[in-house]
């Protein structure tokens, strides 16, 4: 496995590079920033954002995050194979990783299938706005670190000397970065009123 002559105890040389969490930071501020614009409008309209969460499927959204946090456990030990080695592990473990991935993106798609055919769309209010913006800006996000950890999943295929061990754990970085995402999108979304 290669590795370069890096600091990697420096601030500008973090897990998968300064570029990569240079991204992950606007993209922090980006769903951020619309959070408190959620959170302002939804205390100009409590009674319609109350409601409109009515129509939201809780368990769904529970499940979606058991999903995504039990992928995030398995890239941290899909990184944690490949520092020892062990590319074998680390292969099943980005496989259970995207596995999981999958199941939140087939699971949002029943949520949204039911949410179309109730007619809870992009402009039936205010709160069904930002719930398809801020739902679907995710969802983008978890399909381009699924092929992210798809790329990443085929560099295994390179003989152990050859693999770089920073795009192992940049893959990691954006693919984490989705799970904080929903973290934050989950509570606001779902359960504060």
């Amino acid at each position: 496995m290669k590795t370069k002559a890096i600091d990697y105890g420096s601030i500008f040389y973090p897990p998968g590079g300064i570029l990569l969490w240079i991204i992950i930071f606007l993209e922090l501020i980006t769903f951020g920033i619309a959070l408190v614009f959620f959170a302002i409008s939804s205390k100009e309209n409590p009674e319609m954002f109350s409601e409109s969460r009515e129509h939201l499927n809780g368990v769904f959204g529970v499940i979606n995050t058991i999903f995504l946090l039990t992928s995030g456990f398995f890239m941290a030990n899909t990184v944690s194979a490949v520092k020892k080695n062990k590319i074998a592990k680390a292969k099943l473990y980005i496989l259970v990783t995207m596995g999981f991935g999958v199941l939140f993106l087939i699971l949002k798609s029943f949520e949204y299938s039911g949410k179309i055919a109730t007619g809870y769309t992009m402009g039936y209010n205010l709160f069904f706005n930002y719930y398809w913006l801020l739902t679907l800006f995710h969802v983008i996000h978890v399909l381009v670190g699924l092929v992210i950890l798809t790329f990443t999943y085929f560099s295994f295929k390179k003989p152990a000397e050859n693999l770089e061990i920073e795009d192992v754990e940049a893959s990691a970085a954006f693919w984490h970065m989705c799970d904080l995402i929903w973290l934050l999108l989950f509570p606001m979304l779902y359960l504060i009123s």
